[in-house]
């Protein structure tokens, strides 16, 4: 496993959790917290022994967006340092959505650009009541880009237009009605509800939860008859094979699953 200066990765048994360890910044991205996440992911993506990921940050934020200090740096940066950048970016966004374990996002204080381009990423997304949210790119001149095409998966067309265009900031009722953040609770218990969201995910059987992050990228590139026999083979491939017969098994047996063992 790396060693990370800009985050920290814990564990406790079978849950892994990622805290952005930049507090005196709000958690800002940087280039080299960045590449940390896209790492970190990428090992947590290959670590049989993990089965969820809670992705935080530490101090009074989740995430503040890019950095003061890197925003300056690639605002030097020719056209093609700038694609290189942007393309770093877009990796680590896809490292977080595409792991297979599920990925719970716990968000108070603000998530703003980027930070919000993880919220977006995580499969569940909890959020402590007085988190503020914000795609402020345009008031400076720029676009969320590098996140549009995971936040409009998220929350639609319609309300990716209206906030993207106003950079406004919106709070966390909004956030769960557009459908960025599945449920909201008071800060003291913002602990509670992640362990509650945990449980229920470690319920489930490991490989079955990463088909079912998988079938749901390929719907989306699908027609919706292709989508269908290509589903009909997911399924059918889950049934025969062994954690599929063990699930199975164990509930007409009324036990529990063997997977559960690992808890």
């Amino acid at each position: 496993m790396a060693g990370y200066e800009h985050l920290r990765r814990t564990e406790d048994g079978v849950v892994a959790t990622v805290a952005l360890a930049r507090p005196d910044t709000r958690n800002a991205l940087n280039s080299a917290l960045i590449e940390e996440l896209t790492t970190c992911f990428e090992e947590l993506a290959a670590d049989d022994r993990v089965c969820v990921v809670v992705l935080t940050g530490e101090g009074s934020s989740f995430c503040a967006g890019a950095d003061i200090g890197y925003m300056r740096d690639t605002a030097r940066f020719s056209y093609e340092e700038n694609l290189r950048d942007a393309r770093r970016l877009a990796a680590m966004f896809r490292a977080v959505d595409e792991c297979p374990k599920p990925v719970v996002a716990k968000a108070k204080g603000a998530a703003v650009g980027g930070g919000v381009g993880l919220v977006a990423v995580a499969d569940i997304a909890v959020a402590a009541e007085g988190t503020k949210f914000a795609f402020s790119e345009v008031r400076l001149g720029i676009a969320p880009a590098t996140i549009a095409p995971f936040v409009v998966r998220k929350i639609g067309y319609s309300h990716a237009r209206a906030l993207f265009l106003s950079g406004e900031r919106f709070g966390v009722q909004r956030a769960r009605e557009i459908g960025l953040v599945h449920e909201v609770v008071p800060e003291d218990g913002l602990d509670g509800a992640i362990s509650a969201k945990v449980d229920a995910l470690l319920a489930g059987g490991p490989r079955a939860q990463a088909a079912v992050k998988m079938l749901l990228r390929e719907i989306e590139d699908l027609e919706s008859l292709d989508a269908l026999a290509q589903m009909s083979g997911v399924i059918s491939g889950l049934r025969v094979g062994e954690e599929g017969q063990e699930g199975l098994g164990a509930f007409l047996e009324k036990r529990e699953p063997r997977w559960r063992e690992r808890l």
